[in-house]
């Protein structure tokens, strides 16, 4: 981390690190609208598609963001808890800025929303398919949640009996 003239320490990213970061997302987001006129198509998604589209992205943001399972790909950028919770990222400039993102499951659901939204502009059955897949794990975890909620609090009815 630097230090600032006054003693004060400066923040480990510049704004041109998350203007990179930016640039990057518009400029896929542009490709995904540039082939689909070039295509001479749009995305038409079914209030069915909406509601998969939205649990997939849940779900891949929430993997890529906290589960273990993607511990290799947050490390690099990201120093993690014993709990493998997201930490302080790591290093300065577009490399810390870069693993903030990484530990923040809404910043990852935008850009998990516009692969999926560009899988399916690339191929919709491929992406019919890893959204439902994906789906049906983000309901999963819903259904996990509601169910601990729901044990727990049967737990405290009981002992309070």
């Amino acid at each position: 981390m630097t230090t600032a003239p006054s003693g004060e320490q400066q923040h480990p990213a510049r704004a041109i690190d998350y203007a990179l970061i930016n640039v990057s997302y518009i400029s896929a987001l542009a490709g995904i609208g540039v082939v689909l006129h070039r295509q001479g198509s749009e995305v038409d998604l079914s209030p069915r598609e909406v509601v998969l589209l939205t649990l997939a992205t849940f779900s891949l943001a929430d993997v890529f963001a906290h589960e273990r399972i993607a511990t290799w790909i947050r490390q690099p950028f990201d120093v993690e808890t014993a709990d493998h919770r997201p930490g302080r990222p790591r290093g300065e400039g577009l490399r810390y800025a870069i693993g903030e993102l990484m530990g923040c499951s809404r910043c990852l659901g935008s850009w998990s929303a516009l692969g999926l939204v560009g899988l399916r502009v690339a191929s919709p059955p491929a992406a019919g398919a890893v959204t439902t897949v994906l789906a049906a794990g983000g309901a999963n975890d819903f259904l996990q949640a509601v169910f601990r909620l729901l044990k727990d609090r049967v737990d405290q009815i009981e002992a309070a009996a």
